[in-house]
C-alpha cells in the first residue's frame, strides 16, 4: 500500500500549479528557479511512487489510488462531473511517462538562457500539470479540461520563445489543434448524452454502456467524431502538417512536452474510452484508420522524412510516421493491439524528447541544424554522439529500448488483422532506419565539412555538459529500465486489457 498520507495523483497535479502561481504573483527570478525545481521534480517522483506501489493496491472498479472530490457547486454537480482521479493499467504507464519527460524538459529549460525565463517556466510548469490531470482523470470532462490546459500554453510558447516561422507556426498549431479538439470534444458529448448515464464519470459509462450498448448508427458516428477529432490531435495523415511545422518552431522544451506526452492525448482517449466503449464503430471504422495510418502515416511520411535535410524537420516528420504504428495497433482492435500501442507511447515519447534535446545540443555546437553542413562532430563530442546514436536506435525499434516491445506487439496484433498492413508497417522500420541512420552519419562521422570547420575553428564545440547529461540521462535510463524489464508496466496493463476489451470484443465479434 502507499505509505504517502496524502492523495499522490492530486499533488502531483497541485504543485506545479501551485509554483506556476508563485510565480505568477511576483516571485524574484531566483526564487522562481528554485522552486521550479520542485514544481517539475515532485510530479516525477510522485509517479515514480505510484508505479512502485500500483501493484500492492486493491483496485476500485479496477482503478488504483480512486479518490473523487466534488466540485461544491450544484449545477455541475448535476451534470455527472467531478474531479475523479485514479490509475489503471492504461493510464499508469502514460501517467509515468508524463512525469519522467516533465521533469527532463523542465531540468533542461530552468538551465536554459531564454528571455523572461520566468514567464516561460510559469507556463512550462501549468502545461506539466495539465499532462498529469489528463491521466489521471477518472472523469472524461477532466480529462478534457486538463488536456486544454496545458494546450495553451503551447500556442503562446511556440508564438513568443519559438524559432523560424513561429508565428507562422503557432497560427496553424493553434487552428488544427482546436478543430481536432472540438471533434472530440462533440463526440465525448455524443457520447455522454446517447449512453443516458448523466455522468462523465468513466467507470459509470462502461456499466450503463455494458448494460445498455449504443445502436450501431449512434457507435458509428461518435467513433468517427473521436477518430478524426483525436486523429488532429495526434497527426492523422492527411491531418498532420501542424506537427513538423511546429516541432520545427517550437522551443525544446516545449517541443519534449508536447511530441513526447500530450500527442498521446488522442490515441491514450482512443484506448480508454472509444474502443471499449464503442466496440461496433470501432469495427467499422477500423480499415479506414489503418489505410490512412499505414499508407499515409508510415509510408508517405516515412518518404517525405528521407528527404528532410533540417534535423529538426527529420525529428517532426519521424514522429508523424511512428504515430502511424500506434494507429495500426488501434485498428486492429484487440488486447494484443491496445497494449502494443500504450507501450510504444511510452517508448516514442521518450525517444522523440530525447531526440529534441539533442537536436538543440548539436544546433548550440554547430549553429544549423541543416545535416549537409555538418559531419565529424563525433570528435568533439563523443558523449553527445553516444547519446544520440542511442536515441536513434531507440527510435527505430531496436531490442534493448522500450521501443522495440511497442512496435514487436503491434505487429504481431497487425498479422493476425491483415497481412498487407504488415508488410506495410515493416517496411516502414527500413524508410526509419534508414533516415536515422543517415542523420546520425551525417551529424556525428566523417570528415567536418567545410561549414563546420568555420563555425569549429570560431567557437570550438565542447561536449555535453551535465545541464545537458542530467535530462538526457533520465530519459534514456526510462527507455533502458523498460526495455529491459517491459514486464513492468506490462502486466498492470495486461490485467486492465483484458477486463475492459473481453465483452466490447465479443459484443462486435459476434456482429
Amino acid at each position: 500500500m502507499s505509505e504517502l498520507p496524502f492523495d499522490p495523483l492530486l499533488l502531483s497535479i497541485a504543485t506545479p500549479l501551485a509554483v506556476a502561481l508563485a510565480i505568477a504573483c511576483g516571485l524574484p527570478k531566483r526564487w522562481s528557479i528554485r522552486f521550479a525545481y520542485v514544481g517539475f521534480i515532485v510530479p516525477a517522483l510522485l509517479a515514480l511512487h505510484v508505479w512502485w506501489h500500483y501493484a500492492a493496491q486493491t483496485p476500485v472498479n479496477g482503478y488504483a489510488f480512486l479518490t473523487h472530490y466534488s466540485t461544491g457547486l450544484d449545477g455541475v454537480d448535476g451534470l455527472g462531473i467531478g474531479l475523479k482521479l485514479g490509475l489503471n493499467g492504461i493510464s499508469l504507464p502514460l501517467f509515468v511517462l508524463a512525469g519522467l519527460v516533465g521533469c527532463a524538459a523542465g531540468l533542461y529549460a530552468i538551465q536554459s538562457t531564454a528571455e523572461r525565463l520566468k514567464i516561460y517556466l510559469m507556463l512550462l510548469l501549468v502545461m506539466q500539470a495539465g499532462l498529469m490531470g489528463v491521466f489521471a482523470s477518472v472523469d472524461v470532462f477532466f480529462f478534457y479540461f486538463f488536456h486544454e490546459l496545458a494546450l495553451i500554453p503551447t500556442f503562446i510558447m511556440i508564438g513568443i520563445w519559438g524559432g523560424r516561422d513561429r508565428s507562422y507556426a503557432a497560427m496553424k498549431v493553434t487552428i488544427y489543434l482546436t478543430l481536432g479538439a472540438m471533434l472530440s470534444l462533440v463526440g465525448l458529448i455524443a457520447l455522454y448524452v446517447k449512453s443516458g448515464a448523466h455522468s462523465f464519470d468513466l467507470i459509470t459509462l462502461r456499466q450503463i454502456i455494458a448494460a445498455h450498448p449504443l445502436a450501431e448508427t449512434a457507435q458509428n458516428n461518435i467513433f468517427a467524431l473521436l477518430m478524426f477529432g483525436f486523429g488532429i490531435l495526434v497527426s492523422l495523415w492527411p491531418l498532420h502538417t501542424w506537427a513538423p511545422l511546429g516541432y520545427g518552431a517550437a522551443p525544446s522544451s516545449t517541443a519534449m512536452l508536447h511530441a513526447g506526452v500530450l500527442k498521446k492525448f488522442g490515441l491514450y482517449g482512443l484506448i480508454q474510452i472509444a474502443l471499449p466503449l464503442l466496440p461496433l464503430g470501432s469495427t467499422h471504422w477500423s480499415h479506414v484508420l489503418a489505410l490512412l495510418a499505414g499508407l499515409g502515416n508510415v509510408l508517405i511520411i516515412g518518404l517525405i522524412t528521407m528527404a528532410q535535410r533540417d534535423l529538426k524537420q527529420v525529428i517532426g516528420y519521424s514522429s508523424v510516421m511512428h504515430m502511424g504504428y500506434a494507429f495500426l495497433g488501434v485498428a486492429c482492435y484487440s488486447v494484443l493491439g491496445a497494449g502494443g500501442v500504450v507501450l510504444l507511447m511510452v517508448a516514442h515519447g521518450l525517444s522523440v524528447a530525447l531526440l529534441f534535446l539533442l537536436a538543440t545540443s548539436i544546433y548550440h555546437r554547430t549553429h544549423t541544424f541543416e545535416l549537409t553542413d555538418m559531419g565529424g562532430l563525433a570528435q568533439k563530442a563523443p558523449v553527445l554522439a553516444a547519446f544520440f546514436v542511442a536515441a536513434t536506435f531507440a527510435s527505430i525499434g531496436l531490442p534493448g529500448f522500450a521501443n522495440f516491445w511497442g512496435e514487436l506487439t503491434i505487429f504481431v496484433a497487425l498479422w493476425q488483422f491483415s497481412h498487407a498492413f504488415t508488410v506495410i508497417a515493416v517496411t516502414g522500420v527500413v524508410i526509419s532506419a534508414v533516415y536515422g541512420l543517415r542523420a546520425a552519419a551525417r551529424v556525428f562521422f566523417g570528415p567536418p565539412t567545410e561549414a563546420f570547420a568555420r563555425v569549429a575553428a570560431q567557437h570550438p564545440p565542447a561536449d555535453l555538459n551535465w545541464r545537458e547529461k542530467l535530462p538526457a540521462l533520465i530519459l534514456l535510463a526510462a527507455l533502458l529500465f523498460i526495455g529491459f524489464w517491459p514486464k513492468s508496466l506490462s502486466t498492470p496493463l495486461n490485467a486492465t486489457l483484458n477486463a475492459v476489451y473481453a465483452a466490447p470484443i465479443a459484443a462486435a465479434s459476434d456482429k
